[in-house]
């Protein structure tokens, strides 16, 4: 099969919470909860809208490159509470810890993004030629949320009520440094299923993150999507489960989680881009299913085929979750063989009702 050629480079802004989730907290009748929610979700749509802005004409990345090294390059910024990018300085790569909490955690975890990378997949950074990994905390007041703009990580602190900082949980890291992993290779368009498909990409590699720091096997893992982010008072467990979608939290506050688990519950709808951190929870279990059937570490045969999909350049921009299947599917012919692997990924895509044929 010849390669697709991939059209352009459109770094999206994309967050770790989803628009759907601080609408339903803005509604809260506690304005100490509504409105920091509000305040989130009127500053996302702003840069948002202006990142669709300076890019609506295909382009080629403007970040400094760095070098071809087995080391990360990684700068850390203080917002100061503050909007402007990227802040003040604080911490460089190889400078010892702060006395900050948020830097050392948001240094650590980017190290830990490249780490996998490089050592899982033989990549050099988000870019595969060592691209800087640049971070900002303390971003705005009581900011409900971490993103990715396409040239940088933005942690907020969180309002202290409903979330906590951005920085504790290290797949918040990994998932968001995986938008941009996702934007120099397939570069999935962000709507509908292609995007839906951007959102797992970083769930899952997210959550390699986190197993690979701590030494984890698929059976240990939480599979879980933020966990340690809900302050004490909500109930529920995380942002997402890739484990069991659906059931991350139920809270009176934040509602139900509402991903589906299965094609029989994919939710239409013209919100959040179609629906990209609804639907995302279908490719996502689809993974875990993966992972867990072939047991081991997660990053090694199910993280190895997601990754040779994602940068196998014959994965179109605006896939949908079955031209995905198939590819994995290829992928595990390609370097497994006729072996349980390929029998695992093909048994996974069918029982969340994905055609991989």
């Amino acid at each position: 099969m010849q390669p697709r050629p991939q059209h352009g480079f459109h770094p999206v802004f994309c967050t770790i919470v989803p628009p759907h989730v601080l609408d339903k907290l803005s509604q809260a009748d506690d304005p100490g909860l509504s409105g920091p929610a509000r305040r989130t979700l009127e500053g996302d749509a702003a840069r948002r809208t202006r990142r669709q802005m300076t890019t609506l004409v295909p382009s080629v990345p403007t970040v400094a490159t760095g070098t071809e090294s087995d080391k990360p390059e990684r700068v850390l910024y203080d917002c100061r509470h503050g909007t402007r990018l990227p802040g003040f300085k604080v911490r460089s790569e190889g400078e010892q810890p702060t006395r900050d909490a948020s830097v050392n955690r948001a240094y650590a975890g980017l190290g830990a993004t490249f780490e996998l990378l490089l050592t899982a997949y033989g990549r050099r950074s988000i870019d595969g030629n060592g691209l800087p990994l640049i971070g900002s905390v303390h971003y705005d007041e009581q900011y409900n949320n971490a993103f990715f703009d396409g040239e940088q990580m933005v942690f907020g602190d969180g309002d202290g009520e409903i979330f906590l900082d951005f920085t504790v949980a290290i797949d918040v890291i990994g998932h968001e440094l995986t938008h941009g992993l996702t934007q120099y290779t397939a570069n999935l368009s962000y709507f509908g299923q292609s995007g839906a498909l951007n959102e797992s990409m970083s769930d899952v590699f997210g959550s390699l993150v986190k197993q690979y720091s701590l030494g984890q096997t698929a059976d240990q893992a939480d599979w879980l999507i933020g966990a340690g982010l809900l302050a004490p008072r909500v109930q529920g467990k995380a942002l997402r489960s890739m484990k069991a979608p659906g059931t991350a939290y139920d809270d009176d506050v934040l509602g139900k989680d509402p991903q589906p688990a299965s094609m029989e519950d994919y939710i239409h709808t013209t919100d959040d881009n179609g629906g990209v951190h609804l639907n995302s929870g279908i490719p996502n279990r689809a993974f875990y299913l993966l992972a867990t059937a072939l047991g081991g570490n997660a990053w090694e045969r199910a993280g190895r085929l997601w990754f040779d999909v994602l940068t196998g350049d014959e994965l179109s921009g605006d896939a949908d979750f079955s031209d995905f299947a198939r590819l994995t599917v290829e992928a595990a012919k390609d370097r497994y063989g006729e072996g349980d692997e390929l029998e695992a990924v093909r048994k996974a895509w069918s029982e969340v009702g994905v055609p991989s044929a």
